[in-house]
């Protein structure tokens, strides 16, 4: 154990191998993952057409991929820690690609939700770079590069919306999926070359059973969450899809607490620590997203709407395109008050900073610049709290559970996300007002789900407060100390 702690190279021993390059080559995967999950908002309107089909069935080209990410990121995570995360990390990028270059063949439906399926299927690769980051650098290095990575997610989300919505007015709609192709080419080249493979194994056997019922049940719940409001949140389809949710998950829950070798250890997760932060995420999750649904809406309906702002697509993603920006320039300073406060107090000041943004943008909503000014609050209180959730989970699990326990927070951040387009859509569509012949969503539809974002913002910040607290150094100690346990023997752990 003494050697695990001590990670500086003794006299006469080889040094430990570089890893410089690792957290860049990883944060550009993220990039180029979370790019992907805004690439066909620019042609969303346009994909009936596009596709021949009609707008309820083109929908499935982002429901596919929703559904899809949820059901491989615990199940990449745990296979992960159990054949090792780089490969991993190479397969979900490797499926990012095929999916884009499947899509970009696309002239109608089914090929485009194949595609899309399998680009949900890379979601995985920022969960697990994060936990390759904990077998490959140093404790002092850990909370700054996590939360650089974290805050990938949000950069390229924010960069994608101007990104596409440029190549779409600019070319051939097919042009947005061999661009991501490409770069998921160049980030499959990256890490193959420059991030090594951990030694940090679980071994024993995948969990086949598990991971179907826990495939069933998230597919039923995110099912019923996104297509609710297009089915009627009342219909036997809607009720009978959160009903069998309820129903597989619960099975499948007791499955897993009698399995020795689960897909997903409840107990662990079920540690106060790691299910508070996951509760947490939930919350920041919903008011994360909240702005993406709201920003766009109002810059683009015509001023004489009287509070719409007559701005284009493009326009539009480059209001929100320096939060992204905001998030990844703060993640040193996440990391800092991580170190000095504690992972807790990050989270707990990250929500109410993005609260602060939503109220701000409550009251400001006239110009340009209001959205700018929220939208860059926003984007650092979610900095904040991105860089906080990982630093939290790994504190309290074994390093050869970091892969599973880090999807599983992902997946609940993704759960949040869910909620909150599914709640705006239901505020959206009954708080509307006339213009002409159309039925639009009025002003205080805006202010609401804005309200509601800083309602979640405060809910995660107040589920945080009952985060144990932990010392920052005491949780550094506990990261290290405990990945060389699960480890074989010989295999220390690495700079």
């Amino acid at each position: 154990m003494s050697d695990a702690l001590d990670r500086s190279p003794t006299p006469g021993t080889a040094a430990p191998p570089k890893t410089g390059a690792v957290v860049p080559v990883l944060a550009f995967g993220g990039i180029v993952v979370s790019l992907m999950q805004t690439l066909v908002i620019p042609i969303v309107g346009q994909l009936p057409q596009y596709l021949n089909a009609s707008a309820s069935d083109t929908a499935w080209a982002i429901t596919a991929t929703l559904l899809a990410a949820a059901v491989a990121t615990p199940v990449m995570g745990r296979l992960g820690d159990m054949y090792g995360k780089r490969r991993m990390l190479l397969l979900s990028m490797a499926m990012l690609v095929v999916g884009s270059v499947v899509a970009g063949l696309s002239d109608s439906l089914v090929p485009m939700i194949v595609g899309r399926a399998l680009q949900g299927l890379s979601s995985g690769v920022i969960p697990l770079g994060i936990s390759i980051l904990r077998d490959e650098l140093p404790a002092e290095k850990l909370g700054s590069a996590t939360a650089m990575i974290s805050a990938s997610l949000g950069v390229g989300g924010a960069l994608g919306l101007p990104v596409a919505a440029l190549i779409a007015d600019n070319f051939d709609w097919h042009m947005l999926f061999w661009i991501s192709a490409a770069l998921g080419v160049v980030a499959l080249a990256a890490v193959t070359a420059l991030v090594p493979e951990s030694k940090v194994r679980t071994g024993g056997r995948f969990d086949l059973t598990g991971s179907i019922g826990m495939a069933a049940g998230l597919v039923c719940l995110l099912l019923a969450i996104s297509k609710g409001g297009d089915w009627g949140w009342s219909s036997g389809t809607t009720l009978g899809l959160f009903a069998a949710a309820v129903v597989i998950l619960v099975a499948w829950g007791l499955f897993e607490l009698r399995n020795d070798q689960p897909l997903v250890d409840l107990r662990s997760t079920a540690r106060p620590q790691v299910l508070i932060t996951n509760l947490a995420s939930v919350a920041i999750g919903f008011a994360m997203f909240s702005m993406s649904l709201v920003v766009p809406q109002v810059m683009q309906l015509p001023e004489e709407t009287g509070y719409g702002l007559g701005q284009s697509l493009l326009s539009a993603g480059l209001v929100m395109a320096p939060s992204g920006l905001v998030m990844m320039a703060l993640a040193p300073v996440s990391a800092l008050v991580s170190r000095a406060k504690g992972p807790k107090a990050t989270l707990m000041i990250g929500a109410l900073i993005v609260a602060a943004g939503y109220g701000l943008n409550v009251l400001l909503m006239d110009e340009v610049w209001h959205f700018v000014l929220a939208s860059c609050v926003i984007g650092a209180g979610i900095g904040f709290t991105y860089g906080a959730m990982p630093t939290l989970i790994m504190s309290a699990v074994p390093a050869s559970e970091t892969g599973a326990a880090n999807s599983l927070n992902t997946l609940m951040r993704s759960i949040g996300t869910s909620v909150a387009s599914a709640v705006a859509g239901v505020v959206l569509a009954q708080m509307t007002t006339e213009f002409g012949p159309y039925a639009l969503p009025s002003e205080s539809a805006f202010r609401t789900v804005l309200a509601l974002g800083a309602g979640a913002a405060l809910l995660g910040f107040a589920i945080a407060a009952f985060i144990p607290r932990r010392p920052a150094a005491a949780a550094d100690a506990h990261a290290v100390a405990e990945g060389p346990t699960e480890e074989p023997t010989g295999v220390a752990s690495k700079a």
